[in-house]
This record gives C-alpha cells, structure tokens and sequence, in this order.
C-alpha cells in the first residue's frame, strides 16, 4: 500500500509540475479528471495536513479545468467508487449487535459514512477551499434532474454545509454606498428579485436615508456575500413596488413606522436548502428596532412567482370560471393601462389570490407558493394582497401584478412558526378568509400540485 501511496504521488507531482512549464499546452480535460481523480485517492491516503493542502488545492485546480462531460464523470466517480463500504457496515453492526455500547456505535456510525464525506472534509482543508466546494456543488446541482443517481452525493455535500454554514459562523453587515465596490457589484450581479439595472439604480436603494440593506457574510467566503435583504423606511404599509424603487422623496428615518423587506436574493446556488433567509429576516428585525425605536411594523412586499402559472393550469383543466370581462382582460394584459378593465377584473382575481394561498396545495400539504412557505415557515402572518402590486413585465408575467404582504410580528413569530408546521395553518385576517370563500363561485375542484 505504502509503495503504491509514493507512486501515485510522485506520478500526481509530475502531473502539477509539468502543469506549471509555461511551454506546456493547457492540460486538456480528460488529463485534469485524470490528475483528479488520482490526488482524490492521495487525500485518502494517510499523511500530514501539509502535504494534504497542497494535494486539495491540486485537486480543485484540476477540477476547474473540466468541462460539463468530465464533471459528471467526476460527480459519478464520487457517486459509486466513494460509497461506504457495505462488507464494513455489515461488519460493525454485528458487532454492536454482540455488544451495543459507544465504542462499537461509533465504529457503527464511521461505518456508514461514505467516504466521499471525508474527501470533501480534506478538499475542504485548503485556502479558498469551501467556496470552491460551494460552487462545485451548484455544478452538482445543475445535473441533478437527468442523473437522479447523484442525489446521495448532493445530500452529503448538504450535510457537510449544514455543518460548516451554522448560524454560529455567519457575519450580519449592514451595506451601503460606502461598502467596497467590489462588493456592491455582487449586488448588482445576485439580485434575483427586482432587478438593479445599473450603479445610478444601486445608487437608489443604498444611499438615501430611508433605504437599508443587510448581508449575511461567512468567514470561509470571504467578500462572497450568502444572501441580502433590501428594506424601506415608509409610512405605513406599502402595496406597489414600483413606488418604492422610484427615484423620490426621502422620509426621515426617524418619521418611518414600518420597515419593509422588499427584496431578499440568495447569492449562492451551491448553498441551496442551506436556511438563511429566516436567521436574516430576524436578525435585521433586531437590529432595526434598536437603531429605530419609533418602527412599530415589519413587513415584507413580496411578489408570488406561482400565481399566473397556477391559475392557467385550473383555466386549462377547465377548473375555473371567469367571467367573460376578466377573461379579456387577462388575455392582453389590459388592465396595466387601462382602470375600467382594471375594476371589471379585481374582485375576481382577487378572490382567487385568497384562494390561492389559502387552498392551493403543493404535495406537501404545505401553501403552493414557494414564497409563502418561505415566509409563514419563517413565522410570518399572510397580512395583505396587492392588486396591482407589480407592473413590471416580469410581476404581470408572473403574478398577474399581484403582490403580498406578510406580517412579522416578533411577540407571535413562534406561535405561527408552530401552527404553521404542525398541521400548515395560515395565519391571516378573516378578511382574506372570506374573501378566499368567494373563489368558490369561479372554481368546481381544488387544484393541489
């Protein structure tokens, strides 16, 4: 074993120094997984942590030098040939079967790791190594839909994150106009919900005294921002994004009741099921309450990405009754320009909205609307529909210019948190319920998903 270990290690040395000749080619992509797939098996191998930095960061040079073809043979490398060992889990049940004490547990327990884990624990050991971890596994992800086999290997990588990303490690930083450019570019680049179309729009959300915006940052990602959240300073409660990204009057922060959370972008694709948003939401509650005392609400303007798409398929299967106004007005997107069509539509679609997030049902048994999860998972009320809420092409693409507001009220966050996940209660204001019993009229069965 030991002769073989030398081997492949002086081979892989060879390997990085030829890599290193200036006159060499560029390595092609099957000469990197090549040259992976040996410093993987190095890293198994014992040895100092010294040598095993040098060999990871080797590892993930390698890595950034394949193409979409050899990282799914990687991926399945890892997948098959970095399982756990059955023969080996079969081995230490027995024996704590003989004798069920720690010892053989935790020889049970080391069993059924798969090995893969502790390749990504010394991948991980370099400078820079977990970002290139994160972003390896958003490659995973991309691959996940046609090659179903790969799931275990993501659910290891999620595993290693949830441990590596706890709520212990993240940094909380207020951003603003003065934040390092370099910073305020990611923004830019990782806003998912509302567009920042240049540094002047940036400008707008960040300089003004009624704007704030707050980053959770991760000592191991350094300037590499995990998710933000755009606020507002208003009076009052505000149903239109397109006032709140308006170049207009500044409120005084110290004449602003409500806070409100109007956009919230995760930054990272690796980091997928990784939670963030509810420590941030939270968090940012506390912090703005102890800079602003005179904020009395908190609440979210928030679009509903499922709604359009939901309410064709229940047209589609026939599901749904609109009346012949509504149906036109739908169709050509009149009601953007124009009141009349706009009065004639509202109460029905907005009987189906109420329905729509109080009825419709993901496979879950949980809200059809990813967002809504979200939000009343986080322990938030379902405070207010917004028609229209959102003009922009993508919001009437979306949602039919439907917004929300969901509520956050800090003495019942825990309360709705419980009933929300014990049996997927809604909390709301009977209003909405008894706007949500109208829908009744236009709909002859429930649409779950």
């Amino acid at each position: 074993m030991s002769a073989n270990r030398n081997f492949l290690q002086e081979l892989l040395s060879g390997i990085v120094s030829r890599g290193r000749r200036r006159t060499q080619e560029p390595a092609t992509p099957a000469q990197n997984l090549a040259a992976l797939t040996l410093a993987c098996e190095t890293l198994m191998q014992p040895g100092g942590e010294a040598s095993r930095i040098l060999v990871a960061q080797q590892a993930l040079s390698h890595y950034a030098g394949l193409d979409a073809e050899q990282r799914r043979a990687f991926f399945g490398l890892l997948a098959e040939e970095y399982a756990a060992d059955p023969e080996a889990i079969h081995a230490a049940y027995a024996a704590y079967r003989e004798d069920q004490g720690n010892a053989t547990l935790q020889r049970l327990f080391a069993a059924c790791e798969p090995r893969r884990q502790r390749l990504l624990r010394r991948l991980n050991l370099c400078p820079g190594g977990t970002y290139e971890l994160v972003k390896m596994r958003a490659d995973l992800l991309g691959l996940l839909r046609e090659a179903p086999e790969l799931a275990p290997l993501d659910a290891d990588f999620a595993h290693l994150f949830g441990s590596w990303f706890n709520r212990g490690f993240l940094m909380l930083e207020s951003i603003d106009w003065n934040t390092p450019a370099a910073i305020l570019e990611k923004l830019i680049h990782y806003e998912a919900v509302h567009e920042i179309r240049d540094w002047s729009d940036l400008r707008r959300r960040l300089d003004p005294e009624d704007r704030r915006c707050y980053a959770f940052f991760h000592p191991a990602t350094g300037d590499e921002p995990l998710i933000f959240v755009e606020v507002a300073l208003c009076r009052g409660i505000p149903g239109n994004i397109q006032a709140i990204l308006a170049d207009g009057e500044e409120l005084p922060a110290e004449e602003a009741d409500t806070a409100v959370f109007y956009s919230i972008s995760n930054c990272q694709r690796g980091l997928k099921g990784i939670s963030f948003g509810n420590f941030l939401i939270k968090q940012v509650v506390q912090e703005l309450k102890r800079e602003l005392p005179n904020l009395s609400q908190f609440v979210t303007l928030s679009p509903v990405p499922g709604f359009a798409a939901w309410l064709d398929g229940v047209r589609e299967a026939g599901q749904c009754r609109l009346s012949p106004a509504a149906e036109a007005a739908l169709a050509d997107d009149a009601w953007a320009q124009d009141e009349a069509t706009r009065q004639a539509l509202e109460p029905e679609l907005r009987a189906l909205a109420a329905h729509y997030f109080l009825e419709a049902k993901h496979r879950s048994g949980l809200p059809l609307d990813p967002v809504a999860r979200f939000h009343l998972g986080n322990g938030a009320s379902l405070h207010r529909l917004n028609w229209p809420g959102d003009t922009s092409a993508k919001g009437r693409r979306q949602a039919h210019g439907l917004m929300v507001n969901y509520r956050y009220e800090l003495e019942r966050i825990e309360q709705n948190h419980e009933a929300f996940s014990r049996d997927g209660s809604v909390a709301c204001p009977n209003e909405l319920r008894r706007l949500a019993s109208r829908a009744r009229l236009l709909l002859s069965a429930p649409h779950n998903a």
